[in-house]
């Protein structure tokens, strides 16, 4: 007596099945918790009028190499929370002032909370991200034929921080996004970044 056997068309729609229904649920389950990452990017700074050097020097604008460490929570696909450390850097340039040259450089560093909003689009998502920037910034100024500092500026304070960009997950779990950030300071005039980020989704 032969024993019966399943049409390998179905035992195939089967398992096509079943495999889509256990992507479906890992997804959902992907769809909020916690997540981690980092990024690098391009930060760009523009002082018009930097205070205290008597107008000798009338405008900076340069730009470095930025990263960050972040850490956030997907409250459900289109909300979510994130804290991230921020390292914008240390752009420096010549400048030419008063029949003379020198160098400056720019260092500001600080922590940023956001709250995200994202729009999904099948495996892409939108975004935009708006927090407070806590910082510390120091700028520093020398004359060539002088020598050493002689303008040197430190201080501290928070800035409003918003930003738009493009994400897609991979396998579920790997996150890539692409950024612009602007920084509303009242220390420099006009300050920007561009971020190409990379995130695990637990």
């Amino acid at each position: 007596m032969s024993r019966p056997s399943m049409n390998p068309l179905l035992a195939t729609a089967t398992l096509f099945a079943l495999t889509g229904t256990w992507t479906a649920a890992a997804h959902a389950e992907n769809e909020k918790g916690f997540y981690v990452g980092g990024g690098v990017g391009q930060f760009n700074v523009q002082i018009d009028d930097v205070d205290d050097t008597d107008e000798a020097i009338e405008r900076l604008d340069d730009d470095d190499t930025s990263w960050k460490l972040f850490a956030g929570y997907r409250f459900n696909p289109y909300i979510s929370v994130e804290a991230a450390y921020i390292d914008f850097g240390g752009p420096s340039d010549t400048f030419e002032a008063n029949g003379s040259s020198g160098d400056y450089q720019i260092e500001l560093s600080g922590f940023a909370p956001y709250v995200i909003g994202t729009l999904p689009l099948g495996p892409v998502e939108l975004f935009a991200k708006a927090g407070y920037y806590f910082y510390d910034v120091d700028v520093t100024a020398d004359f060539d034929d002088l020598g050493g500092d002689v303008f040197s500026s430190s201080d501290s304070g928070e800035d409003f921080l918003y930003g738009v960009g493009v994400g897609a997950t991979f396998f579920e779990h790997l996150h890539a996004r692409l950024e612009y950030e602007k920084i509303d300071s009242n220390d420099v005039d006009d300050a920007d970044a561009i971020w190409l980020s990379g995130a695990w989704r637990f």
